[in-house]
């Protein structure tokens, strides 16, 4: 069994649909459970229809045309992927799902509120039209398949808009509903991204979230792999919209792909692996465009490579802020003061930097955050400030984050003289630098301006001869 996972790019039009079809029935004879996100641009919509009716009963009419638009759009998708009495059932589980979200929308205009709960239980309507969908195309290929909504399978808490999924009694669920199915040879198409509470009160997991649910799903089933199709062949070395003879990476380990996707890897959600990496879950990337290039293949234990550095990549639009004071050295409680105070504010640190003199904490945080980083930490401070424990809060921006990653650089000599010197003979300035115990990843903040120089120097340093 495999659990393969569709974006909504993947299912934007009829067209994409029946060729997810095509995909899915290659794969066949490995029993696959679907995974899919709404249509291209639908959860968007119907959150801004939602916010739209938010502002009452005037705008009733404007609310209605754009549901009636979206109920087009998955009308005409339907007639372009499935006819006859499949078609004619679809089309009524979408006309009343119609019938619901308009009572929904009108029940907000009219309380003038807008929850986390009613947001999830709008939004979760993407996936909840494209399953039966999917799973018509499939239909009318000759092969069996059902829709499955993930509230069936997926217990959650009621932490609306970031659900955390209870495994234990979602592993009972999700196996009682879906093995029998498959034993039968009916292909299932799951919604991702939602799940419903003890209640049956519809949550979900966050936005990006069906790729977390294929991998739970993947974990709950004990599947042979999880695939991920997206429109690149796999995880690549570098961004290729910056960097040019980009290489795709056949095999990453878990923790490799865990650093590339949080330090700005596109293709993968950070959150996505953490259900397969548990339960020792292979998780695949591949191109649907490309579906026979074998793509990216994420597991536990990293491969035996001859290159330490096997990916580079950076995060833009970022700031640095320096707490700085030669009275800070050896004062208990300072680092904790000034990542208490941030927290305050949840703002996500995305690096820290110290140095051994304690002298000063240096945080890159987003560009954006930086006004209230800035002014939380001056009222935390002030008495220390005051009394010249600390001297100032300095902030630079906009910087990047650059961050090489490998799990080859374990152990490894030599791997950052070798990373600094091809930054200084590139006249690339580096203003602070971080490395973990586990010497998977090296990160340093480069001025903005010259981060795409940084990426591409390191690159060529280290990764264009991978083929």
């Amino acid at each position: 069994m495999i659990v393969m996972k569709f974006g909504g790019s993947s299912l934007a039009t009829g067209e994409r649909i029946r060729y997810v079809t095509d995909l899915v029935l290659r794969s066949h004879s490995r029993a696959p459970v679907v995974v899919v996100s709404a249509m291209g641009g639908v959860t968007d919509s119907l959150i801004g229809i939602a916010r739209l009716a938010l502002q009452g009963r005037k705008v009733l009419s404007s609310v209605e045309e754009h549901l009636g638009s979206l109920h087009e759009r998955h009308l005409t998708a339907l007639a372009e992927v499935a006819d006859g009495a499949v078609a004619l059932r679809v089309r009524e589980e979408i006309d009343n799902a119609f019938v619901e979200l308009r009572e929904i929308c009108t029940g907000i205009a009219l309380l003038g509120e807008l929850s986390p709960r009613s947001i999830d239980a709008v939004s979760a309507y993407g996936e909840k039209l494209a399953a039966p969908i999917v799973a018509a195309a499939i239909e009318a290929r000759g092969h069996r398949a059902t829709p499955v909504s993930a509230e069936e399978l997926l217990l959650t808490d009621a932490n609306h808009g970031r659900a955390r999924p209870l495994i234990p009694a979602s592993r009972v669920r999700t196996r009682e509903r879906l093995l029998p199915l498959i034993e039968d040879g009916i292909i299932p198409v799951v919604t991702g991204f939602i799940g419903a509470t003890e209640d049956g009160i519809t949550t979900t997991v966050g936005r990006n979230g069906s790729d977390y649910s294929a991998s739970i799903f993947g974990a709950l089933l004990g599947a042979e792999e999880v695939w991920k199709w997206t429109d690149a062949d796999g995880i690549l070395s570098a961004d290729p919209r910056e960097v040019p003879g980009v290489q795709p990476l056949p095999l990453l380990s878990y923790a490799e792909a865990a650093e590339l996707a949080y330090f700005g890897s596109r293709v993968l959600h950070p959150a996505a692996i953490v259900p397969a990496v548990e339960a020792g879950v292979p998780f695949r990337i591949v191109n649907s465009f490309n579906p026979d290039h074998p793509g990216t293949l994420l597991t536990r234990d990293p491969e035996t490579s001859p290159h330490a550095v096997k990916a580079v990549t950076a995060i833009h639009d970022l700031a640095l802020v320096t707490v700085q004071g030669v009275g800070m050295a050896g004062v208990i409680g300072a680092a904790a003061r000034v990542f208490g105070a941030v927290a305050q504010v949840n703002v996500n640190v995305l690096m820290i930097s110290q140095a051994s003199s304690e002298s000063n904490i240096c945080l890159v945080v987003p560009a954006a955050d930086l006004p209230k980083v800035e002014i939380v930490l001056r009222q935390h401070l002030a008495e220390q400030l005051n009394r010249h424990e600390v001297d100032h809060v300095a902030t630079r921006t906009p910087v990047a984050i650059v961050t090489v990653v490998g799990s080859g650089m374990a152990g490894t000599p030599g791997i950052a003289g070798r990373l600094f010197s091809c930054m200084g003979a590139n006249g690339i300035n580096i203003v602070a630098i971080a490395q973990g115990s586990t010497e998977l990843s090296i990160s340093f903040v480069v001025d903005d301006e010259q981060s795409l120089a940084a990426v591409r120097s390191a690159h060529r340093e280290f990764v264009e001869d991978l083929s």
